[in-house]
């Protein structure tokens, strides 16, 4: 508590300042001898030179530990991996482990936290692209875990798998479709424009870059489980976000569902791991067992008819397709306003301004586009997303 008396000041023992000054004391750690502990009282400790912790630490007898470890199709790391820029390997990481790591400190990754998952703006218990990545990772890691699978390319797969991403939700494929050649694809946009400059192992970009069911396969198990922990994840806390929102009552949830999977996301959620799980090891096939995957196909259709697809839903897309589009377009004939403009130097309208806009667009956060349409277009505040989308 903080008292004052006419002009001066008494510090308690529970005032800020006093806290404050306890933080700065511990500005330089506490040096024991010639090692500098974190805390004054710390008795952690190991035996110096313990040949398991040395084992443990080093990379190459880590790579041998986990090959016995892993079941026959898991996919093995070796070295620095296969990528398109040879690297030396790191000292103690696996390939995947620096993919993982690479992945989490990217730019593109932590502009998930300003995306669309369900909600444009979300309140603050709701999910953003960036929290589904996070229990996508954890679906998929705890089905490889139990499978015997390599659960540091399925964690990095699973953080990755949706960082081409644009603003706005699934309404950026759309949106942003007709600029470039094949149409917008966010699993192949991720994989070859958001996260090329990361060099991350093939069998990585291969995971992220055929997550969606309507891709080709993954070359491994690891990627085929991303895909299912994909599905698995957003259906169930789609629909809890839906409920929390008021958009979707609990208990309207199908009664094939509710009697196979439960009423809540957490009986949900365990009972597909359960059954990927129990069906992977009878069958030797990434999969689910057809009543479960009956159950989560009409668990994802409920989805669509009474959240994703409904007229709110719809408005909100239309929203943000004009939105964006209007921004490439003028991106695209001011390329002065983008980012290395001097590149871009009278090149107004040319092939390489309108693939520069796209990127840029496609990389905003929600909140970053609508501003930059108010600040640049004028946009109307009332014809902004502001609402339900995926």
């Amino acid at each position: 508590m903080l008292r004052r008396w006419g002009k001066m000041m008494v510090v308690t023992e529970h005032s800020p300042d006093h806290h404050h000054r306890e933080w700065a004391a511990t500005m330089e750690g506490f040096a024991d001898h010639e090692v500098v502990r974190a805390h004054r009282n710390s008795v952690a400790a190991l035996e110096p030179d313990d040949r398991r912790v040395v084992a443990a630490s080093s990379r190459d007898a880590r790579e041998e530990s986990l090959d016995r470890q892993l079941a026959a199709g898991a996919t093995r790391e070796s070295g620095a991996g296969h990528r398109d820029t040879p690297e030396e390997p790191d000292r103690y990481r696996t390939c995947f482990e620096r993919d993982r790591d690479r992945i989490l400190h990217s730019t593109a990754f932590r502009r998930l936290s300003g995306k669309t998952q369900v909600f444009v703006f979300p309140d603050d218990h709701m999910r953003t692209r960036l929290t589904h990545a996070l229990e996508v990772a954890q679906v998929a890691t705890s089905v490889a875990r139990a499978l015997g699978l390599n659960t540091a390319l399925t964690d990095a797969i699973a953080l990755g798998h949706d960082c081409g991403h644009g603003p706005g939700g699934h309404a950026s494929e759309e949106a942003l479709d007709p600029f470039v050649d094949g149409g917008f694809d966010h699993a192949t946009w991720g994989a070859d424009v958001s996260l090329r400059s990361l060099n991350l192992c093939r069998e990585t970009l291969d995971g992220i870059r055929n997550h969606s069911w309507s891709r080709p396969a993954p070359a491994t198990p690891e990627g085929e489980v991303v895909s299912w922990a994909d599905r698995i994840a957003y259906v169930c806390h789609d629909f809890e976000d839906a409920v929390s929102a008021g958009v979707v009552d609990a208990d309207a949830l199908p009664t094939l569902v509710r009697a196979r999977c439960g009423d809540t996301r957490r009986q949900q959620l365990g009972t597909f791991i359960n059954a990927m799980i129990a069906t992977t090891r009878s069958s030797g096939v990434i999969g689910m067992d057809a009543p479960h995957a009956e159950a989560l196909a009409a668990f994802r259709a409920f989805n669509y008819r009474s959240i994703y697809m409904r007229d709110a839903s719809r408005l909100q897309a239309q929203r943000v397709v004009g939105m964006l589009r209007a921004l490439v377009e003028h991106f695209a004939r001011h390329p002065e306003l983008l980012p290395d403009a001097e590149a871009l130097v009278d090149r107004a309208d040319s092939p390489l301004a309108w693939a520069t806009a796209v990127n840029y667009v496609a990389g905003m956060t929600d909140r970053f586009a609508c501003r930059s349409a108010v600040a640049l277009l004028a946009w109307p505040i009332d014809q902004l997303p502001n609402g339900i989308d995926r």
